[in-house]
C-alpha cells in the first residue's frame, strides 16, 4: 500500500500552525544536542549519538505543542541562549559550539556553526550554515532584524553579521584581547545601540557600542561574581540580569542586576539563588525573571552536593531589585526556560530526561501544566522572539 499521501497530509498538519500564525500563536525554538549525555556527573559522547536538531514549538497553544523539527548543529556547551528568533518569527538562528571529533568518536571538539532556519517553510528547513567562531554559543538579533551577534567562547571574540532578506553576511569580529575570556552570551538592547557580553573565562561583563552595522568594544568592563554566563535584557532596555556559574564546588551561586539607565551602566545588586544558575529568562512584560538552577542535579552519585532535582525559581522585578516569588522542582541537568507571551506558561529544558517541562504561572505559584514535551537528544538552548 502506498502511504505517501498519508505522510504528506501528516506533514502538512504538523506545519499548519506555522503558516496560520495569528494572535495566539507564539514560536519557541529548542536547540537539542544529540551527542551529549551525563554519565555520573561527567558529560560524555554516547556510543550512538542522535542527530542534533531544533524543535519548533507553538507556545501560544494550550498545552504547547511541537509543530516542526529540523536537523541542525547544536550544543549543550554554553548558555541556553544558543537560539535567536527573528522579530517577525520568519527564521531562527542556532549555534553549534561543539561537534564529535572526526578523529575520535568518543570526544567532542569546538565547532563554529551558525545555522539559519526558515520557520515559514513547509516543513521548516535550513537556509544556510555559516561559520561564526570557535565555540559559537550565545546569539542575538537586534529588534530591527538587521544585525546578529554571536559570542565565541573558545576564541575570545564576538562575531558580527548583517542581515537582509534572511541572508546573513559576516561583518567582522570584536576581540577582547584575551582568547581565554570565553564570551558566553551577547544580548542587544531594544534600541539597538548597546550590547552586553558575559565573559565566564575572566569573570567580566563587557559593553559594546552599536551604530548601524558598526560594532565596537567600549572597554567598559564590570565584575560581579565568578563566571558570568546566561543573560537577559529587559523589554524596556533599562536593566539586565545575568547569572554566575560559580566554581562548581557545591556553594550557593548568584545572579546580578545591571542598571542600563546609569551612565556608565553598572551592576547595582546581587542575590544568591543556589548551586549553578544555568539559565536566565524574562517574561515579555519584564515583570518576572525565571532562573533554572542546577541545584547539584548534575553532580556525581558520590558527591555530597548531589540533589535529585533541579529548580525553576521565579523572581519579581521592581526597578533594579529582585524579590523571590516561588519555585518548582524540575529534572536533572536542566538548561534554559522560556515564557509565553501572556506570562502564564513557562517551559523548562531538562537534559537528562530529554524533555521540556511545562508549568503554569499565576503571578504567585508554579504548577505542572501537563505532560512534558519529549525531545530527541538533550534540549540545550531555547528562545522566543524578543519584543
Amino acid at each position: 500500500m502506498d502511504r505517501r499521501p498519508a505522510r504528506t497530509l501528516l506533514a502538512a498538519c504538523l506545519v499548519l500552525p506555522l503558516m496560520i500564525g495569528g494572535a495566539s500563536a507564539q514560536i519557541a525554538v529548542s536547540a537539542n544536542d544529540g551527542k551529549s549525555v551525563l554519565v555520573d556527573g561527567v558529560t560524555s559522547v554516547p556510543a550512538t549519538p542522535t542527530p542534533d536538531s531544533a524543535t519548533i514549538i507553538d507556545l501560544g497553544a494550550t498545552p504547547p505543542k511541537v509543530i516542526g523539527e529540523v536537523q541542525v548543529p547544536a550544543s549543550i556547551v554554553g548558555p541556553p541562549q544558543s537560539v535567536a528568533i527573528a522579530p517577525d518569527e520568519s527564521y531562527a538562528l542556532v549555534t553549534g559550539a561543539y561537534k564529535v571529533d572526526p578523529a575520535d568518536a568518543k570526544k567532542a571538539v569546538p565547532d563554529d556553526k551558525l545555522s539559519v532556519i526558515d520557520l515559514k517553510a513547509s516543513p521548516p528547513k535550513v537556509l544556510a550554515t555559516l561559520q561564526a567562531g570557535r565555540g559559537a554559543a550565545g546569539v542575538s538579533i537586534n529588534r530591527a532584524g538587521t544585525l546578529a551577534l554571536v559570542a565565541n567562547r573558545m576564541e575570545g571574540t564576538v562575531s558580527v553579521f548583517t542581515i537582509a532578506n534572511k541572508t546573513l553576511t559576516a561583518a567582522g569580529k570584536i576581540e577582547f584581547g584575551n582568547d581565554k575570556s570565553q564570551p558566553s552570551h551577547v544580548a542587544i538592547t531594544p534600541d539597538g545601540k548597546t550590547a552586553v557580553v558575559t565573559r565566564d573565562g575572566d569573570h567580566r561583563i563587557s559593553l559594546l557600542a552599536i551604530d548601524g552595522n558598526k560594532v565596537t568594544y567600549t572597554k567598559r568592563d564590570m565584575v560581579a561574581g565568578i563566571r558570568p554566563y546566561s543573560l537577559e535584557i529587559s523589554p524596556k532596555g533599562d536593566m539586565a540580569v545575568f547569572g554566575h556559574q560559580g566554581g562548581g564546588t557545591g556553594d550557593a551561586d548568584t545572579i546580578s542586576v545591571m542598571d542600563l539607565k546609569m551612565q556608565p551602566p553598572r551592576i547595582v545588586d546581587t542575590i544568591t539563588v543556589g548551586q549553578t544558575p544555568e539559565g536566565i529568562s524574562m517574561s515579555a512584560d519584564g515583570k518576572f525573571i525565571g532562573v533554572t538552577v542546577m541545584n547539584g542535579s548534575n553532580k556525581p552519585k558520590n558527591s555530597p552536593f548531589l540533589n535529585e532535582f533541579g529548580l525553576l525559581k521565579i523572581y519579581a522585578v521592581n526597578g533594579t531589585k529582585l524579590s523571590y516569588v516561588t519555585e518548582a522542582k524540575v529534572g536533572h541537568w536542566c538548561q534554559g526556560s522560556a515564557w509565553s507571551r501572556n506570562g502564564k506558561t513557562v517551559l523548562v529544558q531538562c537534559a537528562v530526561e530529554q524533555e521540556i517541562m511545562v508549568f503554569s504561572f499565576n503571578g504567585k505559584t508554579l504548577k505542572s501544566a501537563g505532560a512534558p514535551i519529549k525531545i530527541k537528544g538533550a534540549p540545550a538552548g531555547i528562545r522566543t522572539v524578543e519584543k
